[in-house]
């Protein structure tokens, strides 16, 4: 990932493209426990209640700074689609995330170090086509998208929606949650027939 994209300077009431892979490119998602850890920390620290630890100490909540859109969890990196309310949002709530899991994931697999390859990627969104795009791009990472579990397309197409989510903002920006789904599956046509111009060209 291009390091022009580690934010030097956050700006309130805007969106970003968030992302970060593991330290040399290692797997940081090893099995279906370790996403559905990631996806829980979502619940932890975005839910409009406040979530208690063990101890019954309250975790850090920025429900009030920070608002999830999207996210794609892959093997080995991930992406998030974010609001920013606050312009310390962003850093506080990456900063939870990050820590937590690695910690989590240190501790399971009894290894030390750091998890990432360096610190996470950030991306201002600054027009309307980008804002539209950046989803799209989050909800095809996968081959197989369509049925992949651990996005937030599912809860675009679907009736529920985790507290910790909104998809209200960007299907708002289409008919219906059709329209948003032929939105993705007409872009993968397109870009599979310019690959297929691509190899062909190549062989002539």
């Amino acid at each position: 990932m291009p390091s022009k994209n580690v934010v030097k300077l956050y700006v309130s009431e805007s969106y970003y493209h968030v992302y970060a892979r593991g330290a040399r490119k290692q797997k940081i998602f090893i099995d279906a426990a370790d996403y559905r850890y990631f996806i829980s920390l979502f619940s932890r620290y975005l839910s409009a209640g406040e979530k208690l630890s063990k101890t019954g100490e309250p975790y850090p909540n920025f429900n009030d700074h920070v608002v999830l859109y999207a996210y794609c969890l892959m093997s080995n990196h991930f992406h998030l689609m974010i609001y920013q309310k606050h312009e310390d949002g962003l850093p506080k709530l990456m900063r939870s995330l990050l820590t937590s899991y690695s910690r989590y994931f240190n501790k399971k697999y009894k290894r030390s170090g750091s998890l990432f390859e360096t610190r996470y990627k950030a991306s201002l969104i600054d027009n309307q086509a980008y804002l539209e795009h950046i989803t799209r791009y989050i909800h095809l990472n996968p081959r197989r998208w369509q049925n992949y579990r651990y996005t937030s397309l599912k809860y675009y197409m679907g009736t529920l929606q985790p507290e910790w989510l909104n998809t209200k903002r960007i299907l708002s920006l289409f008919t219906d949650k059709d329209d948003y789904y032929s939105f993705l599956s007409e872009y993968v046509a397109t870009r599979d027939s310019l690959d297929e111009i691509k190899h062909q060209l190549a062989d002539a």
